[in-house]
């Protein structure tokens, strides 16, 4: 099984980089499954129309993060859509789900999402707990598993990816925009790397006009955050895994730049 995972999509550019973008590297690839983080989309948050776009581009599942209340008009499809997946470890009141079961390679494939809780400004439940509850409550309900964590912390994404070692096939973190480059297969099989960076404006901060963000850091007034202009890149990663052993057997970024028209 091939999984294409993607990092988080940013404003209108991010969504045409996708469109223009996804069904080409998924082919090339060969992927068989797509997971794309969409919940920058507006900037921050999604709309249901952009969400429409991202899976009319080619992707199988959207998972979102620390934004996913930003634009209220996703509370109704969460509770229609079992293919987009806010974080698992919010208050279990609110809308959505945080984790499905799909059928991949003749498998069942559990995708979890959470959100991390370092640096962040609110209190989501514990992901690692959370991780424990579903794994333990869905047991013999899926053959493989995966996890990404939405999380600002390099430490608590990393610990996440030992503390599913051998209980997860892969797990990838986004929220930082910027991809790492500790791409690695841990001791027990489990695919991982901390960060897979953003799709939208390359000359960028984070998917922000840099002047703007310059302006900010140096205490100057500013406006709402604009998106940066320009050229565009697609950040993600290719995780190769062995159906039979449910371990991650290859681990490739993806960083694929788009020049200007």
């Amino acid at each position: 099984m091939k999984l294409f995972v993607i990092g988080d999509v940013c404003s209108e550019a991010g969504l045409r980089t996708v469109e223009k973008r996804l069904r080409p590297l998924r082919n090339y690839y060969g992927a068989d499954f797509t997971i794309v983080n969409g919940e920058n989309a507006s900037g921050t948050g999604i709309t249901p129309d952009q969400a429409d776009r991202i899976f009319a581009a080619g992707a199988d599942v959207i998972t979102l993060g620390n934004h996913v209340w930003n634009k209220r008009q996703i509370v109704s499809y969460l509770e229609d859509n079992r293919y987009l997946l806010r974080p698992a470890n919010l208050a279990p009141q609110l809308p959505g789900n945080g984790y499905g079961i799909y059928e991949v390679c003749g498998r069942r494939l559990l995708v979890m999402n959470f959100v991390g809780r370092c640096e962040m400004q609110f209190g989501p439940d514990n992901p690692f707990l959370a991780a424990d509850r579903i794994l333990r409550t869905l047991k013999g309900e899926f053959d493989l598993a995966v996890c990404e964590i939405h999380a600002a912390a390099t430490s608590e994404k990393i610990a996440m990816g030992f503390y599913l070692d051998g209980r997860c096939a892969a797990v990838w973190g986004t929220h930082t925009h910027v991809q790492t480059a500790d791409e690695r297969i841990n001791p027990a099989g489990c695919g991982y790397i901390t960060d897979i960076g953003m799709t939208g404006p390359l000359w960028s901060v984070l998917g922000v006009d840099p002047q703007q963000s310059i302006a900010m850091f140096r205490g100057d007034l500013t406006d709402r955050f604009r998106a940066a202009d320009g050229e565009c890149a697609l950040g993600g990663a290719i995780f190769e895994i062995n159906t039979a052993t449910g371990k991650c057997t290859g681990i490739e970024r993806v960083f694929d730049r788009i020049p200007e028209p």
